[in-house]
């Protein structure tokens, strides 16, 4: 990982959690550092990503499951004939907007995830063929959840930030604590 998570008070697993998830959203917000709507909307790999495509599915992903884990309709559903929109921005959709709504989220996500009474709280997953009939996950479950698909999806962002412009996550992350040029 390049950022430190710090740790939180002794036993504090619902706050380490959080802290967890918040790091890899961290690493993905970083990606989009300095560029300008044409370059992050950019396929340098052979695959389809682009890292604005990334942050937006990435923020409506974070939101689907903090509706499940409400029990609330999800207000983004994707169907079918939409899901590929959840990869690419659309219409006057922008980078800011898209951070910005992840950012409204994620303090969605934080305050849910506080308030719920047990990190064993569990909530119905839907049915669908990728889910086991009648299964349920645990607020635990959803954090761990979330860190290791903003996780993975970090990794997708560093290849493709690195094909545009050759920047790493180590120089990302000195730039936005204000370190970018220092000797």
């Amino acid at each position: 990982m390049v950022t430190h998570v710090p740790s939180e008070a002794h036993g504090d697993e619902r706050g380490a959690l959080l802290a967890f998830v918040e790091a890899q959203r961290g690493a993905v917000r970083r990606s989009v550092l300095g560029l300008d709507e044409e370059r992050a909307a950019s396929r340098p790999t052979a695959g389809a990503l682009s890292l604005s495509g990334l942050v937006k599915h990435l923020a409506e992903g974070e939101l689907n499951w903090l509706r499940m884990a409400q029990q609330r309709p999800n207000e983004k559903r994707r169907t079918e004939g939409t899901w590929a929109d959840s990869f690419q921005l659309v219409g006057d959709e922008t980078v800011p907007q898209m951070l910005e709504f992840w950012s409204e989220v994620a303090a969605e996500t934080e305050a849910f995830v506080r308030g719920v009474d047990s990190l064993d709280e569990t909530f119905p997953l839907p049915e669908a063929p990728w889910f086991p009939k009648g299964a349920r996950c645990s607020m635990r479950w959803l954090l761990l959840h979330l860190v290791e698909e903003f996780a993975r999806h970090a990794g997708h962002a560093d290849i493709v930030r690195e094909s545009l412009d050759g920047r790493t996550a180590f120089e990302l992350v000195a730039e936005e604590a204000g370190y970018a040029g220092r000797s």
